[in-house]
């Protein structure tokens, strides 16, 4: 196939799958034995099933998910493609409730073709920056943090300061 004809196919599961919430499409695009390898899904077992499951959790959590497609490159039977997802979550991750919040996450798939299916795909995104966005896991060291005015009171009356790696710059 050619490299045109790969990266249509890459992005018919980002339209079908993920703009449109069509997970049947799934079935058309990904070859039975589909593999992912994404380190923030380390459980993924694969084939098709899996994939609707994973995807699903997803598009229910955030269904004004909006995926769009920055780059794209191809050679041979690779499509690398890099991307970014917008939403707002509406629904419970697992473990997480639903905050309201706005998410904007970006990320790069490479995708193997085989038979003019996609055989398998290698993904990286910004997973930390989500759960950060949400609130869960707090932001980087060294970024500004805003107390408590109770907080700074009790700083300021006990002369105690943060440890050098967590103070204002």
């Amino acid at each position: 196939m050619s490299a045109d004809q790969n990266k249509a196919i890459v992005r018919g599961v980002f339209d079908e799958v993920f703009n449109k919430g069509n997970l049947s499409a799934a079935d058309e695009i990904l070859a039975p034995d589909y593999t992912l390898h994404d380190p923030a899904a380390p459980k993924f077992t694969g084939g098709r099933k899996a994939y609707k499951q994973f995807q699903a959790r997803y598009l229910k959590a955030f269904p004004d998910h909006r995926l769009t497609v920055e780059d794209q490159i191809a050679e041979g039977d690779k499509v690398v493609t890099r991307w970014t997802a917008r939403g707002t979550h509406r629904g419970d991750l697992p473990g997480i409730p639903a905050t309201g919040k706005p998410v904007t996450v970006t990320g790069i798939t490479v995708s193997r073709i085989s038979g003019g299916r996609i055989a398998e795909e290698w993904q990286d995104w910004d997973s930390l920056g989500m759960l950060q966005q949400l609130g869960v896991v707090p932001a980087r060291p060294g970024a500004r943090v805003k107390r408590s005015k109770a907080v700074t009171a009790r700083r300021r009356s006990t002369g105690t300061r943060p440890p050098a790696g967590l103070a204002r710059r």
